[in-house]
């Protein structure tokens, strides 16, 4: 860490328990990501805040390369645990470890990115030779068969009716892999339709 870290105690007197604590869950997330430039942690003491009544309160501040922070609060809950600091000061490290791996993730480039699924009409189909063609919306002919159709719902298809798809290059040019028939609002078929 390029600055020493910055324990603050709101409402109470500095204790060497939470301190040692704090220290040892600081070491732990320098471990895993060895790259943090600052930690704040401000431990919040019963009656320092009113309206939580005896329960501690802890906020965890971590600055990291590249302008990025990791901020976590654990606000005291309803089943009282965080009437000790200890556990207040744990449950706000889990936190800032959790987001500090998203953070890394994200330093690293290793977010996943979702794509939205392929979705085509089917334009075609020969039931009695197990196979049909999709369209999909920039007018492009899918070839698909019988068994690339998930579920075996094969014979609930209707031409006109929407599916999503997964595409391949096969021996004759672009097929589907996997196709899901969509219901009426866009859910897969069994999906409540």
């Amino acid at each position: 860490m390029q600055t020493p870290p910055e324990i603050v105690y709101e409402g109470m007197s500095p204790s060497m328990s939470v301190q040692t604590r704090v220290e040892e869950e600081i070491a732990k997330l320098e471990r895993f990501f060895g790259r943090i430039t600052a930690c704040r942690v401000v431990i919040d003491a019963p009656g320092h805040r009113r309206r939580h009544g005896g329960l501690y309160s802890a906020r965890v501040h971590l600055s990291l390369p590249a302008g990025q922070e990791v901020v976590s609060s654990r606000n005291p809950p309803a089943d009282h645990a965080h009437e000790d600091a200890l556990v207040a000061v744990r449950d706000a490290f889990r936190a800032a470890g959790r987001k500090l791996q998203d953070a890394t993730r994200e330093l690293q480039g290793n977010v996943k990115h979702h794509e939205s699924p392929n979705i085509a009409i089917v334009s075609k189909l020969f039931p009695s030779d197990g196979y049909g063609f999709l369209e999909t919306p920039d007018g492009r002919e899918i070839y698909f068969h019988r068994n690339s159709v998930i579920e075996e719902t094969f014979d609930r298809i209707e031409v006109g009716q929407s599916v999503t798809y997964a595409e391949e290059d096969g021996e004759k040019g672009p097929q589907a892999s996997t196709v899901h028939i969509l219901g009426k609002h866009g859910l897969l078929f069994g999906e409540g339709t």
